[in-house]
């Protein structure tokens, strides 16, 4: 009859890891499923750092999500030994009435949170690495912000699933999932998985496993050195998100850590073209950096504008651009926890939390109404 589990959680990366490691924590039989090992760099989980924000300016209610998840990436810190949060602040460039400061500004309102507002010419006293800003630029400081780091956390996850009991198991390619019975299968090559549910936390291979609607989408990373003579730390040049001067177009990123370099990048705002994860080009080509480049040259007078390294990810868009978090059906028996859409890794930890807690029935420790996968449901079938 094959393996047997209270739970089988299909991916193991970014929320996966952390859904194993919370169900298994609660004391629940699980295997975790893999076709790759953890902190690989084939989804849309690696790349050294991803940025962490609690004034999050995607949705209101993201804000008690980041929160658990910082609880949760300490935790992990303790029992790996790792650093894996960095709380470097972060500031918001932009105009107002910017989506960027609207945004930002309207999840600290709700959440009381210790945002700090400064002028064009307070920015560049303050940071002169953002010494480029457009007249009428105002900066939002959020000081709880931050960067992850990726992998580790990850691999962290994992062991800490290991740890409480649950059973890995990687290299190994899901077939498909089919609710049968009281029950679901897990189909793989090597032998069926029967759980009474499943977390189907498959990153951008999301879409061949369950019907949802999610764009998977190759795109490029890009890390830049600082010029000769100039500073280009992370301590001139915090975590950001800010428009690039003339252009309208957000830019993200950091400044160098310790023996790195600085990272950024072009925000992910589409239509995208459909992307197949398993034939991704893993090259970067000629060219393919230009605009990137320029948007650097144009903003930042500490880097040299031509990237220093660069290398592919996999990101997974949902057509609202918010996370897809709840099970596919009435039933509740398959929760699918995915659709990154650019910003998902700061939550990850603790969208793990939430997919366990649907897997397993407890209410969510917040309203999630926004991420249920099934408000796609009525424009789909219109």
């Amino acid at each position: 009859m094959g393996e047997r589990a209270d739970v089988a959680v299909v991916g193991l990366g970014a929320i996966g890891s952390s859904a194993a490691w919370r169900l298994a924590a609660r004391g629940r039989d699980v295997v975790g499923i893999d076709q790759h090992q953890p902190g690989h760099a084939w989804g849309g989980s690696h790349g050294r750092t991803r940025l962490f924000r609690v004034a999050c300016l995607e949705h209101p209610g993201l804000t008690p999500i980041a929160r658990r998840a910082r609880e949760l990436w300490r935790e992990l810190e303790a029992s790996s030994g790792e650093e894996l949060l960095l709380e470097t602040g972060a500031i918001m460039i932009g105009r107002p009435g910017s989506r960027i400061i609207e945004g930002t500004l309207a999840a600290a309102r709700e959440h009381d949170l210790p945002v700090e507002r400064l002028t064009a010419d307070e920015l560049e006293r303050w940071l002169p690495g953002h010494a480029r800003l457009e007249p009428g630029d105002i900066g939002l400081w959020d000081p709880e912000a931050g960067i992850l780091r990726p992998e580790a956390a990850i691999v962290a996850a994992v062991d800490a699933a290991r740890a409480a009991g649950a059973r890995i198991r990687t290299g190994e390619r899901v077939l498909a999932i089919e609710p049968d019975g009281d029950g679901v299968v897990v189909r793989l090559a090597a032998g069926d998985v029967r759980a009474r549910r499943v977390v189907l936390a498959a990153g951008p291979w999301l879409g061949q496993l369950a019907d949802v609607p999610l764009v998977p989408h190759r795109v490029v990373m890009t890390w830049f050195r600082a010029r000769d003579g100039h500073d280009a730390s992370i301590d001139r040049l915090p975590v950001f998100i800010r428009t690039a001067p003339g252009t309208g177009q957000w830019i993200w990123g950091h400044g160098a850590l310790a023996g790195d370099l600085a990272k950024v990048g072009p925000e992910f705002d589409g239509p995208f073209e459909p992307d197949d994860p398993d034939a991704i080009d893993r090259e970067v080509h000629a060219g393919e950096t230009d605009g990137i480049a320029a948007l650097v040259a144009a903003t930042f007078p500490d880097l040299e504008p031509e990237p220093a390294e660069s290398t592919t990810c996999t990101m997974a868009h949902t057509p609202d651009g918010q996370f897809l978090v709840g099970p596919t059906d009435a039933s509740g028996r398959v929760v699918v926890a995915g659709g990154c859409s650019g910003h998902s890794f700061k939550h990850a930890a603790a969208l793990g939390e939430l997919a366990a807690q649907l897997a397993v029935d407890e209410a969510p420790f917040t309203d999630i109404g926004f991420l249920d996968p099934r408000r796609f449901a009525a424009s789909r079938v219109a």
